[in-house]
Protein backbone atom coordinates (compact mmCIF):
# COMPACT_ATOMS: atom_id res chain seq x y z
CA UNK A 1 0.00 0.00 0.00
CA UNK A 2 1.19 3.43 -1.13
CA UNK A 3 1.67 6.42 0.86
CA UNK A 4 -0.65 8.43 -0.66
CA UNK A 5 -3.53 9.94 1.39
CA UNK A 6 -6.76 9.05 0.54
CA UNK A 7 -9.88 10.90 0.99
CA UNK A 8 -11.12 10.52 4.74
CA UNK A 9 -14.75 9.81 3.83
CA UNK A 10 -13.63 6.92 1.88
CA UNK A 11 -10.88 5.40 4.40
CA UNK A 12 -10.35 5.08 7.96
CA UNK A 13 -7.98 2.91 9.97
CA UNK A 14 -8.90 -0.40 11.03
CA UNK A 15 -7.50 -3.18 13.57
CA UNK A 16 -6.99 -6.98 13.58
CA UNK A 17 -10.05 -8.42 15.48
CA UNK A 18 -12.35 -5.08 14.21
CA UNK A 19 -15.65 -5.63 12.81
CA UNK A 20 -16.92 -4.69 9.44
CA UNK A 21 -19.88 -5.65 7.37
CA UNK A 22 -19.17 -6.27 3.70
CA UNK A 23 -20.08 -9.00 0.93
CA UNK A 24 -19.13 -8.78 -2.94
CA UNK A 25 -21.00 -11.29 -4.91
CA UNK A 26 -22.93 -11.37 -8.46
CA UNK A 27 -26.05 -10.38 -7.65
CA UNK A 28 -24.32 -6.87 -5.80
CA UNK A 29 -25.30 -3.79 -7.56
CA UNK A 30 -21.82 -2.75 -8.25
CA UNK A 31 -20.43 -6.17 -9.54
CA UNK A 32 -17.12 -5.67 -11.84
CA UNK A 33 -17.40 -1.87 -11.33
CA UNK A 34 -14.13 -2.30 -9.56
CA UNK A 35 -12.29 -3.92 -12.51
CA UNK A 36 -12.87 -1.01 -14.48
CA UNK A 37 -11.34 2.44 -14.48
CA UNK A 38 -8.32 1.54 -12.24
CA UNK A 39 -4.13 1.06 -12.33
CA UNK A 40 -3.67 -2.51 -11.31
CA UNK A 41 -0.23 -2.55 -9.77
CA UNK A 42 1.56 -6.34 -9.73
CA UNK A 43 3.33 -8.32 -7.47
CA UNK A 44 5.87 -10.77 -8.35
CA UNK A 45 3.61 -12.93 -7.18
CA UNK A 46 0.91 -12.03 -8.70
CA UNK A 47 2.58 -12.53 -12.12
CA UNK A 48 3.59 -16.23 -10.71
CA UNK A 49 -0.74 -16.91 -10.18
CA UNK A 50 -1.41 -15.21 -13.77
CA UNK A 51 1.28 -17.35 -15.55
CA UNK A 52 -0.77 -20.24 -14.01
CA UNK A 53 -3.77 -18.78 -15.01
CA UNK A 54 -3.27 -18.20 -18.40
CA UNK A 55 -0.75 -20.90 -19.23
CA UNK A 56 1.64 -18.30 -20.49
CA UNK A 57 5.24 -18.31 -19.96
CA UNK A 58 6.48 -15.41 -17.79
CA UNK A 59 8.38 -13.67 -20.75
CA UNK A 60 4.86 -14.18 -23.17
CA UNK A 61 2.69 -12.88 -20.34
CA UNK A 62 4.75 -9.46 -19.91
CA UNK A 63 4.39 -9.06 -24.26
CA UNK A 64 0.63 -9.78 -24.29
CA UNK A 65 -0.81 -8.41 -20.56
CA UNK A 66 1.69 -6.23 -18.59
CA UNK A 67 3.13 -2.91 -18.92
CA UNK A 68 6.51 -1.92 -17.68
CA UNK A 69 7.06 1.50 -15.76
CA UNK A 70 9.72 3.57 -14.20
CA UNK A 71 9.61 4.43 -10.61
CA UNK A 72 11.46 7.52 -9.59
CA UNK A 73 10.65 6.96 -5.79
CA UNK A 74 12.90 3.80 -5.51
CA UNK A 75 14.75 3.30 -9.05
CA UNK A 76 12.73 -0.13 -9.30
CA UNK A 77 10.68 -0.60 -12.18
CA UNK A 78 6.87 -1.21 -11.59
CA UNK A 79 4.36 -3.35 -13.73
CA UNK A 80 0.77 -3.15 -13.92
CA UNK A 81 -1.81 -5.10 -15.64
CA UNK A 82 -3.14 -4.33 -18.99
CA UNK A 83 -6.36 -2.67 -19.39
CA UNK A 84 -8.50 -2.64 -21.86
CA UNK A 85 -9.66 0.07 -24.29
CA UNK A 86 -13.35 -0.08 -23.98
CA UNK A 87 -14.13 3.48 -22.65
CA UNK A 88 -14.23 2.30 -18.92
CA UNK A 89 -10.72 1.13 -18.32
CA UNK A 90 -11.76 -2.37 -17.95
CA UNK A 91 -9.34 -5.18 -16.58
CA UNK A 92 -8.51 -7.45 -19.40
CA UNK A 93 -9.96 -10.67 -17.27
CA UNK A 94 -12.86 -9.23 -16.19
CA UNK A 95 -16.40 -10.18 -18.30
CA UNK A 96 -19.80 -10.22 -17.80
CA UNK A 97 -20.10 -12.68 -15.36
CA UNK A 98 -16.84 -11.63 -13.91
CA UNK A 99 -13.40 -12.72 -13.21
CA UNK A 100 -12.54 -15.03 -15.94
CA UNK A 101 -8.91 -15.62 -13.61
CA UNK A 102 -10.55 -15.50 -10.31
CA UNK A 103 -8.74 -18.47 -8.48
CA UNK A 104 -5.60 -16.43 -9.69
CA UNK A 105 -6.84 -12.92 -9.38
CA UNK A 106 -4.13 -10.29 -8.09
CA UNK A 107 -3.32 -9.48 -4.33
CA UNK A 108 -5.22 -6.45 -4.51
CA UNK A 109 -8.21 -7.82 -5.80
CA UNK A 110 -8.38 -10.10 -3.04
CA UNK A 111 -7.76 -7.55 -0.48
CA UNK A 112 -10.43 -4.83 -1.51
CA UNK A 113 -12.10 -3.36 0.24
CA UNK A 114 -9.27 -3.43 2.31
CA UNK A 115 -5.55 -1.84 2.07
CA UNK A 116 -2.61 -3.67 3.72
CA UNK A 117 0.46 -1.51 4.07
CA UNK A 118 3.89 -2.72 5.78
CA UNK A 119 7.14 -1.18 7.17
CA UNK A 120 10.42 -3.33 7.46
CA UNK A 121 12.31 -2.40 10.32
CA UNK A 122 15.03 -4.06 12.22
CA UNK A 123 12.49 -5.73 14.75
CA UNK A 124 10.98 -7.01 11.70
CA UNK A 125 7.94 -6.86 9.52
CA UNK A 126 4.58 -4.24 10.80
CA UNK A 127 1.75 -3.95 9.06
CA UNK A 128 -1.43 -1.22 9.51
CA UNK A 129 -4.54 -1.61 7.62
CA UNK A 130 -7.51 0.79 6.02
CA UNK A 131 -10.77 0.14 4.99
CA UNK A 132 -11.65 1.68 1.91
CA UNK A 133 -15.38 2.98 1.33
CA UNK A 134 -16.00 4.20 -2.28
CA UNK A 135 -19.10 5.19 -2.99
CA UNK A 136 -19.38 3.44 -6.00
CA UNK A 137 -19.44 0.03 -3.68
CA UNK A 138 -22.47 -1.92 -2.56
CA UNK A 139 -20.69 -4.60 -0.93
CA UNK A 140 -20.85 -2.33 2.80
CA UNK A 141 -24.65 -2.77 2.49
CA UNK A 142 -24.55 -6.27 2.99
CA UNK A 143 -24.88 -7.70 6.14
CA UNK A 144 -22.22 -10.32 6.35
CA UNK A 145 -19.84 -9.59 9.20
CA UNK A 146 -16.19 -9.55 8.94
CA UNK A 147 -13.22 -9.44 10.45
CA UNK A 148 -9.83 -8.38 9.28
CA UNK A 149 -8.45 -11.49 10.10
CA UNK A 150 -11.43 -13.92 8.55
CA UNK A 151 -11.95 -11.72 5.11
CA UNK A 152 -8.10 -12.12 4.45
CA UNK A 153 -8.63 -15.92 5.43
CA UNK A 154 -11.84 -16.10 2.89
CA UNK A 155 -9.54 -14.55 0.35
CA UNK A 156 -6.77 -17.13 0.64
CA UNK A 157 -4.26 -14.04 1.00
CA UNK A 158 -1.25 -15.67 3.22
CA UNK A 159 0.83 -16.38 0.00
CA UNK A 160 0.61 -12.80 -0.96
CA UNK A 161 1.04 -11.19 2.22
CA UNK A 162 4.40 -13.63 2.69
CA UNK A 163 6.19 -12.96 -0.30
CA UNK A 164 5.05 -9.18 -0.84
CA UNK A 165 6.46 -8.74 3.25
CA UNK A 166 10.13 -10.64 1.97
CA UNK A 167 9.73 -8.20 -1.28
CA UNK A 168 9.87 -5.10 1.20
CA UNK A 169 13.56 -6.71 2.01
CA UNK A 170 14.60 -5.21 -1.34
CA UNK A 171 11.95 -2.09 -1.94
CA UNK A 172 12.86 -1.09 1.46
CA UNK A 173 16.19 -1.23 1.86
CA UNK A 174 18.25 2.06 2.87
CA UNK A 175 21.80 1.74 1.99
CA UNK A 176 24.49 3.08 4.51
CA UNK A 177 25.46 6.95 3.13
CA UNK A 178 28.00 5.97 0.13
CA UNK A 179 26.73 2.64 -0.44
CA UNK A 180 24.86 0.68 -3.10
CA UNK A 181 23.76 2.18 -5.95
CA UNK A 182 20.43 0.96 -8.44
CA UNK A 183 22.29 0.23 -12.16
CA UNK A 184 20.73 -0.63 -15.03
CA UNK A 185 22.22 -4.00 -14.48
CA UNK A 186 20.18 -3.86 -11.08
CA UNK A 187 16.81 -2.96 -12.68
CA UNK A 188 17.26 -5.93 -15.47
CA UNK A 189 17.68 -8.32 -12.70
CA UNK A 190 15.15 -6.96 -10.69
CA UNK A 191 12.22 -7.89 -13.59
CA UNK A 192 14.00 -10.99 -14.49
CA UNK A 193 14.54 -13.00 -10.84
CA UNK A 194 11.05 -11.29 -9.92
CA UNK A 195 8.94 -11.09 -13.05
CA UNK A 196 10.43 -12.83 -15.85
CA UNK A 197 10.71 -16.27 -13.47
CA UNK A 198 10.79 -18.55 -16.72
CA UNK A 199 13.90 -16.87 -18.15
CA UNK A 200 15.88 -16.62 -15.14
CA UNK A 201 15.04 -20.37 -14.06
CA UNK A 202 16.41 -21.10 -17.62
CA UNK A 203 19.23 -18.72 -16.77
CA UNK A 204 19.99 -20.90 -14.05
CA UNK A 205 19.85 -23.85 -15.80
CA UNK A 206 22.77 -22.79 -18.61
CA UNK A 207 24.84 -21.64 -15.41
CA UNK A 208 24.68 -24.82 -13.76
CA UNK A 209 24.75 -27.18 -17.13
CA UNK A 210 27.95 -28.76 -16.30
CA UNK A 211 27.97 -29.12 -12.75
CA UNK A 212 25.47 -30.94 -10.40
CA UNK A 213 21.93 -28.63 -9.11
CA UNK A 214 21.69 -30.56 -6.02
CA UNK A 215 19.51 -28.41 -3.88
CA UNK A 216 19.42 -26.10 -6.82
CA UNK A 217 16.99 -28.87 -8.64
CA UNK A 218 14.63 -28.55 -5.98
CA UNK A 219 14.35 -24.88 -6.40
CA UNK A 220 13.86 -24.74 -10.34
CA UNK A 221 11.14 -27.22 -10.14
CA UNK A 222 9.09 -25.43 -7.60
CA UNK A 223 8.07 -21.72 -8.64
CA UNK A 224 7.07 -20.40 -5.74
CA UNK A 225 10.78 -21.49 -4.27
CA UNK A 226 12.44 -20.15 -7.48
CA UNK A 227 10.91 -16.82 -6.32
CA UNK A 228 12.15 -17.10 -2.85
CA UNK A 229 15.36 -17.77 -3.95
CA UNK A 230 15.22 -14.92 -6.60
CA UNK A 231 14.41 -12.33 -3.85
CA UNK A 232 17.27 -12.92 -1.97
CA UNK A 233 19.34 -13.17 -4.94
CA UNK A 234 18.25 -9.72 -6.17
CA UNK A 235 18.53 -8.47 -2.35
CA UNK A 236 22.67 -9.77 -2.03
CA UNK A 237 23.69 -8.69 -5.56
CA UNK A 238 22.52 -5.59 -5.04
CA UNK A 239 22.55 -4.79 -1.65
CA UNK A 240 25.30 -7.55 -0.10
CA UNK A 241 28.15 -9.92 -1.72
CA UNK A 242 29.39 -8.11 -4.51
CA UNK A 243 30.54 -10.42 -7.31
CA UNK A 244 27.47 -12.64 -7.76
CA UNK A 245 27.11 -13.01 -11.80
CA UNK A 246 22.91 -12.20 -12.93
CA UNK A 247 22.02 -15.36 -14.66
CA UNK A 248 21.34 -14.38 -18.61
CA UNK A 249 19.92 -16.81 -21.41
Amino acid sequence: MSETRLPEQISSRIERGESFSFRCHCAVRCFTDCCRELELELTPYDVLRLRHATGLDSSELHRRYIIEEPCPDNGFPRFYLTMVDDGSASCVFVTKDGCSIYRDRPGACRTYPLGRGVSRSAAGVSEQFILLKEPHCKGFEESTAQTVESFMDSQELEPYNRFNDMLTEITQYVPAPGGAQLSDNHRRLYKLALFDIDLFRAGLRARHEKAPLGAMEQILDDDEALLEYGITFVRKVIFGASGNQVPTR
